[in-house]
């Protein structure tokens, strides 16, 4: 026989997910003629939006009968989702194994743990499709644990729908729907995405603004439509190296790139000047609708999801010491990309997706250049030719001089801003042999590592 519960009690912690409350920045924004305010989501049990997530996938999982009683939940995580998930299991007594890449704080998997979960540790440097990546581990893990249920969150729409269903219509019942414009970072879609359905249905003129890091592939893919290759960032629980299927960027009305410097520091901003304990992917969602809010032509009332605390970061992103010794927190003495522009010409050789690869070829001749930025109709940049995209062609492919330079344009580059720091540049070459310098949608210069050299030669004269 159950018994009756006291008066102002829930039957369990996971009754105590949402009601998160909504608060409006003020010293972070002062320059700012629009509103921003943020939903403090690390007040969930678990301390993260992802408690919301983690419900909803086990009660569709049990539902669908894909979870059995003393079964194991297994989950590629940064994190968050596996804190959530792990906290649901407590209650119903699944037992619970996480994979986690490396790059994520020691108190994100000391939470896990905590829970009594047992944590794989994965490379972060690898891609999704390497058997080393969490993504892959992930896989064998199910496939050699009896019982075992992926939840599988960047592929299974009860992400999405958690935030359809519990998070939305949370913040349309709190706000009214008297916001303009809903700000959020870019995992694996299911906020921008439940979120996103659920404001468009009520509200179609609604704002829907995501924030992807630079690293991430999402930034290039909505600019362009093409997929970049992804770079190693900081930043914990935002971005991706791959498309998930729980992201529906048909949503979006716009995207807005930020790096791990801003985030960081607005994130260390945030508690010191706001009071508000929040982690780095809630500076990089508030460093993104300030951005966004800067280009507004007229001010707006913006909303922003913050989605966990600042605790799981303490050995990191306030700690002076990791902050220091990652070139975050003090003054960049090499300098920006910007100060490169002002050492090289600002114009910019391109060419369009119509320009022949004979014409293509002349080009680089007369000018002494290895690639060519391709431009669309709409004079935004769509991807490159290099020298060797043209040389593979010419081996593979007898005659064909007339043949139009659109079928040959690659994704070899990645994009940064003119305030992107040169240390950030530095290990961006790691990966890309070619940066795009972009300012909106306008193209303001091609940096290759002999330009970046250059520089840091030429001020050490």
């Amino acid at each position: 026989m159950t018994k009756p519960l006291m008066k102002g009690a829930h039957s369990d912690v996971t009754a105590a997910i949402g009601n998160t409350p909504i608060v409006r920045l003020n010293h972070v924004v002062e320059d700012l003629e629009s509103e921003i305010y943020v939903k403090i989501e690390y007040m969930n049990p678990a301390g993260s939006m992802k408690d919301r997530v983690g419900l909803n996938i086990i009660r569709d999982a049990e539902l669908r009968g894909m979870l059995q009683p003393g079964g194991t939940i297994i989950e590629a995580t940064s994190g968050n989702t596996g804190a959530g998930l792990a906290m649901v299991a407590a209650t119903r007594g699944y037992k619970c194994i996480f994979v986690m890449p490396d790059k994520m704080s020691q108190e994100k998997v000391d939470v896990l743990r905590a829970y009594g979960a047992k944590v794989v540790i994965c490379p972060t440097a690898v891609e999704p499709s390497d058997p080393r990546s969490y993504y892959s581990v992930a896989r064998r893990l199910v496939e050699e644990t009896p019982g075992a249920f992926y939840s599988n969150q960047y592929h299974n729409p009860a992400n999405p729908e958690a935030h359809y269903v519990s998070t939305a219509p949370e913040i349309w019942e709190q706000t009214g729907g008297e916001f303009d414009a809903f700000v959020a970072g870019m995992g694996t879609g299911g906020t921008i995405s439940g979120c996103g359905r659920y404001f468009k249905e009520r509200r179609p003129d609604m704002k829907l603004v995501g924030v992807d890091p630079i690293g991430s592939l999402y930034y290039e893919y909505v600019k362009t439509g093409r997929l970049t290759k992804a770079f190693s960032y900081y930043v914990e629980g935002i971005g991706e190296d791959f498309l998930p299927s729980t992201m529906n960027l048909s949503l979006l009305d716009e995207i807005v790139q930020v790096d791990d410097r801003e985030c960081f520091m607005m994130t260390r901003e945030m508690v010191r000047r706001e009071g508000i304990f929040c982690g780095g992917s809630c500076g990089a969602a508030v460093m993104g609708a300030i951005k966004y809010a800067r280009a507004l032509k007229s001010p707006k009332r913006i909303l922003v999801l913050l989605p966990d605390s600042a605790g799981k970061y303490l050995s990191k992103i306030f700690s002076d010491e990791w902050m220091r010794s990652n070139g975050f927190l003090d003054d960049d003495t090499i300098g920006t990309v910007a100060h490169i522009l002002k050492r090289k010409p600002l114009r910019v050789i391109t060419i369009d997706t119509k320009t022949t690869v004979r014409q293509a070829i002349g080009i680089l001749k007369e000018h002494g250049i290895s690639q060519l930025p391709v431009l669309d109709e709409h004079q935004r940049h769509c991807g490159i030719v290099s020298e060797l995209d043209l040389l593979n062609y010419l081996v593979q492919n007898e005659g064909g001089l007339d043949l139009q330079i659109g079928d040959l344009v690659s994704s070899d580059y990645a994009t940064v801003s003119p305030h992107t720091r040169l240390q950030l540049l530095k290990n961006i070459f790691n990966d890309a042999k070619v940066v795009l310098v972009t300012e909106g949608d306008r193209l303001l210069g091609v940096l290759t590592k002999i330009d970046l050299i250059d520089y840091l030669a030429s001020e050490r004269k």
